[in-house]
């Protein structure tokens, strides 16, 4: 049996002009993440965890910021093109553990919903998916409500 870990990471500036998505999820917010995609966090996160874990790159590589295809689109779609390609590699996801930073609005109430949503484009149980949430302490970028965070582990079993 044959282990990958992989991190990814993923940073987004706040704005009120944009709808709030995080893990496939529109979360009732006055800021919303700025990106070329939906802007999703989390699952941006994800996928990079995943591709790393799997030795793939990252997700601008497979997903440029330039491509106009890639212009607004959600986040679910890439994480499932993600889950192809790990897949196409002979890779299956044991768990994936990961973190939200962001001030406001709370997450806690959201992330059953999430783990729903992410067990199902995983194609895992949903005890195989963790989703925290924390805030900076009102400090710096995060803190300040400017910018959201995301930080996710995955487990892979080649096979």
């Amino acid at each position: 049996m044959k282990l990958r870990i992989g991190f990814g990471v993923d940073v987004h500036r706040l704005s009120p002009e944009v709808p709030l998505i995080i893990g496939g999820l529109e979360i009732p917010s006055d800021l919303g993440a700025v990106g070329h995609s939906d802007a999703d966090v989390l699952l941006h996160a994800i996928c990079d965890a995943i591709l790393g874990a799997a030795n793939l790159r990252d997700i601008g590589h497979h997903f440029s910021d330039k491509d106009p295809q890639y212009k607004g689109i959600d986040s679910k779609i890439l994480l499932a093109k993600v889950v192809d390609l790990m897949k196409s590699h002979k890779y299956t996801l044991v768990n994936l553990d990961s973190t939200v930073i962001l001030e406001f609005p709370k997450l806690n109430p959201h992330i059953p919903e999430m783990q729903s949503i992410l067990a199902e484009l995983l194609e895992v149980d949903i005890d195989a998916v963790s989703i925290k949430a924390t805030t900076h302490e009102r400090v710096d970028s995060f803190g300040e409500s400017l910018a959201i965070k995301a930080y996710a582990t995955v487990l892979l079993q080649k096979h």
